[in-house]
């Protein structure tokens, strides 16, 4: 927990990540006036309509040129390679996969 000042009463209070001089904090009182209003309708939270993983907007991933460790295909990775480790292909990467 992190030590902050409520950005309206100016109460000390704990919250559970590090505040950021940008955004303001409010403590638990305070924060209840600041939440967003539901606007989806939705029990259970889920998010809608903003596409990919957790319904966050994110920009395309940088590729990496690399040669497949099996077939020597060449392909792109969304990593930069090391080169002390093999990297696959798509396709040879379905048989070194972990279950």
């Amino acid at each position: 927990m992190h030590d902050a000042t409520c950005g309206d009463c100016g109460k000390q209070c704990q919250v559970p990540f590090e505040p950021r001089q940008d955004k303001p904090v409010y403590c638990g009182d305070c924060f209840q006036k600041h939440k967003p209003q539901n606007r989806g309708g939705r029990r259970f939270g889920g998010r809608g309509g903003s596409g990919g993983r957790g319904g966050f907007n994110r920009r395309p991933r940088e590729m990496h040129k690399a040669t497949c460790g099996d077939c020597g295909k060449e392909c792109e990775v969304p990593f930069q390679p090391k080169g002390d480790k093999p990297v696959y292909c798509s396709e040879c990467f379905q048989s070194h996969k972990r279950n």
